[in-house]
């Protein structure tokens, strides 16, 4: 069997790393694995190829903001990623995460649609089934065929024309008739909106949670180099990582918030991500900078006494995974895919934008790790393994290719 992805990055960020370990995952047991992506670093790597230059997926990006349709476009690289899958003549087609503007979604969908390729398609964000936002938030426009969107600029970053209903409708046409299409949600909250939508409505649908490496980096690890570094003795530690503490449906509003709300408290509130924002924090906040490093950033989670959540939306979780896997319970916001990925014993949600709630979570949690730490990381440890993820998705490889 012969497994091909394509997503945007490789090794990069949340999905490129799941991309790279289910590629090495394959290749371990013997089945031979293909991975085609579009954006950042180049590779050298055999059986990995990036389709489009950084030149064109910016230049793509830029067209879309003047003609208001983020999925399409990119027509050289889409080519070129069309040649290798018709040279490579995978059994399967894995669609991870495919925006970034380095492939026309709707002609490379058709394609695959018309060549009868199994194809298997991981939500990691909801446009598959949108047609154009990565997250709807409240708007439920997506399941009557959008336009006249609420959020234009932020769904599509459209400089002028909202083609939403336009783009809606390319999405639909491309998925009606895709009948060898397995459709995978990486939490129960995005597959039940997956099957609510009229895009993706009646296809095969299921969940597989994203897994993370367990064994080797997201485990309790020793962080007394840390608390030296940041001069924290015997103060409670509370974590918040972030990818952009200024984007407001990622919540730092809401962080400092809780910082002036627990300020009399021997409480330090340690931010990982603030990626060189001038925010003036308070005395007992942390701005810990940004992290390319998982082993050091398992060692915060290792550090932290709990770590919170504020996004106003998120379809799964990785801080989520990754805080539980390294012992350290989880409290925040009900944002959809969370409060249904995270161990309902170990971690609490309160709704979204409910301080005193979550204030409330905060102090019942901060002094619990020492009696639940060990227990916890055990479980997590299991439950979001890379190595789970890699055994189910290689399941419905073998079904789709058996049918």
């Amino acid at each position: 069997m012969k497994v091909l992805q394509i997503n945007c990055v490789y090794r990069r960020g949340s999905t490129g790393k799941i991309v790279w370990d289910l590629h090495t995952s394959l290749q371990a047991r013997g089945i031979q694995s293909v991975v085609c992506y579009g954006r950042l670093q180049d590779t050298e790597e055999s059986n990995v190829y990036k389709t489009s230059s950084e030149f064109a997926g910016k230049f793509n990006n830029g067209l879309s903001r003047l003609t208001g349709l983020p999925y399409g476009g990119a027509g050289a690289a889409t080519r070129r990623l069309l040649k290798i899958i018709l040279r490579e003549q995978p059994d399967v087609v894995h669609l991870q995460c495919i925006n970034g503007f380095f492939v026309n979604i709707y002609r490379l969908v058709e394609f695959l649609k018309n060549s009868g390729i199994p194809t298997v398609l991981t939500l990691h964000a909801e446009f598959m089934y949108t047609g154009s936002c990565s997250h709807a938030v409240d708007c439920e426009k997506w399941k009557t065929g959008c336009g006249n969107c609420p959020q234009l600029h932020a769904a599509t970053h459209s400089m002028f024309l909202d083609r939403t209903h336009t783009a809606w409708l390319k999405m639909k046409r491309a998925f009606d008739g895709f009948d060898r299409l397995t459709v995978v949600s990486v939490s129960p909250w995005v597959q039940s909106r997956a099957e609510q939508s009229p895009i993706l409505a009646g296809k095969r649908h299921c969940t597989i949670l994203n897994g993370i490496d367990t064994q080797t980096v997201f485990h309790p690890r020793d962080c007394h180099a840390l608390r030296e570094k940041w001069g924290i003795t015997d103060e409670k530690v509370l974590l918040h990582v972030t990818a952009d503490f200024k984007n407001p449906i990622k919540g730092g509003q809401h962080v400092l918030e809780l910082a002036r709300r627990l300020e009399k408290e021997r409480i330090k509130i340690v931010v990982v991500g603030n990626a060189g924002h001038e925010t003036v924090f308070p005395k007992n906040m942390i701005d810990a900078g940004r992290t390319e490093n998982q082993e050091e950033l398992a060692a915060y989670y290792s550090m932290a006494d709990l770590t919170v959540l504020t996004s106003r939306r998120e379809t799964y979780s990785m801080i989520c995974a990754e805080s539980l896997s390294c012992g350290t319970p989880v409290v925040g916001f009900k944002a959809g895919g969370p409060e249904q990925i995270s161990l309902g014993d170990y971690s609490e949600f309160v709704d979204y934008g409910d301080l005193d709630g979550l204030t409330g979570c905060i102090r019942r949690w901060i002094g619990q790790k020492h009696s639940v730490g060990a227990s916890l990381a055990q479980q997590a440890g299991q439950v979001y393994s890379k190595e789970n993820m890699c055994e189910e998705y290689v399941k419905i490889y073998e079904a789709i290719t058996a049918g």
